[in-house]
């Protein structure tokens, strides 16, 4: 492989792997905040218990998608170099703020919430891991604002002088119409990511401790049992939310970037109205359909609300886009966006269907014994983050040949100093390093889960303390 290969497989797997740990980290920070909200106005110990318990999971997560996410920037000048040329004016502007506003606020407001146990009032306590997840989501829609700019590129112009783009109107990039449904989808694929992973350790507490008779056995399963049902309750929500949000977004998606839209479904020839193939066996490329199971209509209602809509085909973008933007292929790799769009759905649709059996299991105070239940709830935290990762493949090679569509393909971006070989190098050296903070990451996680719920009792405020809160660093 080329460098720009390379730089492409080195920038997908370590955005990939940190993005296994941001779903987790908002949604479990906007779930512990709800925990420690009903634990402050009701009193009762299973929501102190569960705060701390998941609080720790959280904080967990917390640190590898701070230490995962700094090799993100890092990337931008190592490999993309004229791409951070082109378009650093613009780009560089929301992920400022990320860092100035948005991780500084959840950074702070965590480590009041981390050290302020027993020596800040309830209140104030509780504000501060409320501030810390609000300053999460600030810093996804900060972040999905720079992307959303690849996506759809707006408020900017290019410099005839530098050929670089300039940024002329910063609200106009806050505001991207791609960002504004990207944000809520996004929050939803946390909250469903979140809550599976509420669920399913939940679920195997209670499992655990079912033939437990002791009081301390006891009151775990109470506080499980409430764990199970915020989880399962928060991921059905959250997959109506994803359904809402993503049919938004396909249309706006298609009015953009027309060729994703036809890409998902490999769709060559223009159709009206147009179907969506549940499944599709074909040849290695994508251009001949050999068999498929398809829903007549649904296609045109995804792409523009109307089930007699006219969805554009792949040749005929194609030969639109070489008019446009002279001659070369504008096709992505079709059965990656084909496959990649349908696991999104199909995983967050699953995730959605076990949350409701289990909710359905759970009623009355029952604990499930079927074995066939309890693998499908503790495999359920896998299908949102696999579900993740899948929409950002689709949303990135989708996009391609451009980094910024219509104004800078790929292999225009990537640093040219830069050697296959040191590529190559660096990609190995990040791999092994991810590798060992998997098995880290795993190893903390199991050691937390297993623990289980803590005292039942929260620490008071030491009077004595309070003018001393201790900072670690």
């Amino acid at each position: 492989m080329d460098t720009l290969e390379l730089a492409r497989w080195q920038f997908g797997v370590t955005t990939i792997y940190h993005f296994l740990f941001v779903p987790l980290t908002i949604g479990l920070s906007f779930l512990v905040a709800g925990m420690q909200t009903a634990w402050v106005r009701t009193g009762h110990d299973r929501w102190y218990q569960l705060t701390r318990f998941y609080g720790k999971l959280f904080l967990i997560n917390f640190a590898m998608g701070v230490a995962t996410g700094i090799v993100q920037e890092f990337q931008f000048g190592m490999n993309w170099s004229d791409y951070s040329r082109f378009v650093g004016d613009v780009f560089g502007a929301p992920l400022a703020i990320e860092g100035l506003l948005a991780f500084f606020m959840e950074s702070t407001f965590l480590g009041l919430w981390i050290f302020g146990w027993g020596r800040l009032p309830k209140r104030i306590h509780l504000a501060c891991i409320w501030l810390a997840a609000i300053g999460t989501a600030l810093s996804a829609y900060f972040i999905l604002a720079a992307n959303s700019f690849m996506q759809h590129p707006v408020g900017y112009r290019i410099n005839p002088a530098t050929h670089r783009a300039e940024l002329t109107d910063f609200w106009a990039v806050m505001t991207n119409s791609t960002n504004l449904i990207t944000f809520p989808h996004t929050m939803a694929a946390s909250f469903l990511t979140g809550g599976g992973l509420l669920a399913a350790i939940a679920f195997w507490h209670l499992r655990k401790r079912r033939r437990d008779d002791d009081a301390a056995a006891d009151g775990q399963q109470v506080a499980f049992r409430s764990a199970a049902r915020v989880g399962t309750v928060t991921v059905l929500i959250a997959a109506l939310a994803l359904a809402i949000t993503g049919d938004i977004q396909g249309k706006i998606m298609t009015q953009q970037q027309p060729m994703k839209m036809a890409a998902a479904e490999a769709l060559y020839h223009t159709e009206q109205p147009a179907s969506f193939s549940i499944v599709t066996i074909g040849s290695l490329d994508g251009k001949h359909e050999v068999y498929a199971v398809k829903l007549p209509r649904l296609l045109s209602f995804l792409a523009t609300g109307s089930l007699d809509g006219k969805v554009e085909g792949i040749d005929n973008i194609q030969a639109e886009y070489q008019k446009l933007y002279g001659p070369g292929s504008y096709t992505p790799i079709i059965p990656v966006t084909y496959w990649s769009f349908r696991l999104m759905i199909g995983l967050g649709m699953l995730a959605a269907a076990i949350a409701l059996v289990t909710l359905w299991a759970l009623r009355r105070g029952r604990t499930p014994r079927s074995r066939l239940l309890y693998l499908m709830i503790i495999a359920l935290p896998l299908l949102p983050l696999a579900a993740n990762s899948f929409g950002w493949i689709f949303t990135e090679m989708g996009r391609q040949p451009w980094l910024v569509f219509g104004q800078l393909r790929t292999a225009d971006g990537v640093s040219p100093g830069v050697s296959g070989g040191e590529v190559l190098t660096s990609l190995i050296a990040f791999a092994a390093l991810y590798a060992a903070l998997a098995v880290v990451e795993i190893g903390l996680m199991l050691r937390g889960i297993r623990a289980g719920v803590g005292e039942a009792r929260p620490p008071e405020p030491d009077d004595a303390d309070t003018d001393a809160v201790a900072f670690a660093y």
